[in-house]
């Protein structure tokens, strides 16, 4: 009998999937989601460089070669949406489209080769949708949403979840080269003047710049290649605005393809490489941030963040994540919100303080600790790492994520295994100690529960005094054997006391 069934059991049920077609100034973009929800999930992510916006800013036209490649990509894409049975399209047109005095009949086009309606985004918008990404990808963002097109920059203030008033500004990549002709001692006169004036940047100095726009992941990703980074993840990615100011010179004064690792940016982005440090490094100069993090989220995201209700807009993007993956892939997904509150108890009676911001890591983990089960017992802990190492979380930082990562792993292996030397160079001193203690109390957990929900909320873990004490009912006294003593005895030697099994 055939175990294949046509909807995918690794789907969340009862979601309809959404799509969003971005008709950028570069490139023109297709993003299918799972569905909408607080922590989206892309399901197809595909997009090809048109560069519709070259010229626009000396010609006034959209150039029919750019034209022909955008409309034959809609037309592709209306097909895979329709192959995807989504029926939920929205499609959004940006600085390009607005500006060339052949716009109208693009879109006119446009929106018979994607078959939807198509948003026609005013420069305002655009700054508001892409601040709205980034308040859905980051837990709590202070500072200023930079997003970085083909044909404009849009700056807007975010503070929570709450937003500035957004500016656009004719200093997109393609934009940039035309006005300069291709000079970016040229280009960094136009940028200077065109910032000093914009609002945004005024408030920017020791808060941190959300960077969003695909040159700009360009360059930190050759940023991160250059440094060795460990981890291979762009959201979140931080660069310390120093650093970044001295990277964007060297990018502006050399030709792009002498960098070292050029080879992570495709050839046709890499003619835009200069102009868009040009651009960063006259933001550092004038506004003095704090850090630039990298934001693969924005105007798409924002879109979908702009949609949901109010109670799922209040949603942690973290945890919202972390269940889903815990349903999806957990042998009990009760059971990892039994391990919540179970180690929340352990956790308050070792009198280890905690943050508001490591008991949400905490949680995570322990609505994670059982996504690897299906590998084999001596790999579990390396599968957890690395899914979760590099899983497209939002809502949190590289080091948290280390930790997130490291505490599954530690919940497979015996204390004083090596796991991941890389990752671990992410993570804190106290972070390290906290994944160890957190990993060896769901060692014990998962022993006296097999993964199963409904046997933590009668057995307690908790310090008192100099002892840990494992208190259990006389009826589940046959789960204290051996292999549970020597958990408890391994978990009670991180935190310093002796390990004792009551039973009443």
């Amino acid at each position: 009998m055939s175990l294949v069934k046509k909807d995918a059991p690794g789907r969340l049920g009862k979601m309809k999937p959404v799509a969003i077609v971005d008709i950028g100034s570069n490139s023109v973009r297709l993003v299918a989601y799972e569905g909408l929800t607080r922590s989206p999930t892309s399901i197809f992510n595909d997009k090809v460089l048109c560069g519709l916006g070259r010229g626009v800013a000396t010609t006034g036209r959209l150039p029919q070669d750019g034209v022909d490649r955008a409309l034959s990509a809609l037309n592709r894409f209306r097909v895979l949406c329709g192959a995807m049975g989504i029926k939920d399209v929205h499609v959004l047109a940006t600085a390009a489209a607005r500006d060339a005095s052949n716009g109208k009949d693009f879109l006119a086009a446009a929106r018979e080769a994607i078959g939807a309606p198509i948003e026609l985004l005013s420069g305002r918008r655009e700054a508001e949708l892409s601040a709205l990404g980034v308040v859905s990808g980051f837990w709590k963002p202070d500072g200023v949403a930079g997003d970085l097109g083909g044909g404009s920059l849009e700056l807007n203030e975010v503070k929570g979840d709450k937003l500035g008033q957004g500016v656009t500004l004719p200093l997109g990549g393609l934009a940039l080269m035309d006005l300069s002709d291709k000079s970016p001692k040229k280009a960094m006169k136009i940028a200077r003047e065109a910032l000093a004036g914009a609002k945004p940047l005024k408030s920017l100095e020791g808060r941190d710049f959300y960077a969003i726009g695909g040159t700009w992941r360009a360059l930190a990703r050759l940023h991160m290649r250059q440094r060795n980074y460990p981890l291979n993840v762009m959201h979140n990615y931080i660069i310390p605005a120093r650093d970044a100011a001295d990277f964007a010179e060297l990018v502006e004064r050399v030709n792009a393809d002498t960098l070292a690792n050029i080879e992570a940016v495709p050839s046709a982005r890499r003619p835009l490489l200069a102009y868009a440090a040009v651009v960063l490094d006259e933001i550092i100069r004038q506004a003095k941030p704090r850090q630039i993090v990298v934001s693969a989220l924005g105007v798409r995201e924002g879109l979908l963040y702009e949609r949901l209700d109010k109670a799922q807009r209040k949603d942690d993007p973290l945890i919202s994540a972390a269940r889903e993956l815990n349903i999806l892939r957990s042998r009990a997904p009760a059971h990892g919100e039994e391990l919540c509150d179970w180690t929340d108890d352990f956790f308050k009676s070792t009198q280890l303080d905690e943050t508001a911001e490591e008991i949400r890591l905490r949680h995570a983990a322990c609505l994670l600790t059982d996504i690897g089960w299906r590998a084999h017992p001596d790999y579990r802990g390396e599968q957890s790492l690395n899914i979760i190492a590099h899983a497209a979380f939002i809502g949190i930082d590289h080091p948290g994520r280390a930790f997130l990562a490291l505490a599954a792993s530690y919940r497979h292996i015996s204390a004083g295994e090596d796991v991941s030397p890389h990752i671990r160079t992410l993570a804190t001193a106290r972070m390290l100690d906290r994944a160890h203690i957190l990993g060896a109390a769901m060692r014990v957990a998962y022993v006296i529960t097999a993964a199963m929900p409904g046997v933590l909320p009668r057995v307690l873990l908790k310090v008192a005094k100099d002892q840990l004490v494992l208190t259990m009912p006389q009826d589940l006294s046959p789960l204290a054997n051996e292999r549970v003593h020597g958990r408890l005895k391994s978990l009670a030697r991180l935190i310093g006391r002796e390990p004792v099994i009551k039973v009443k």
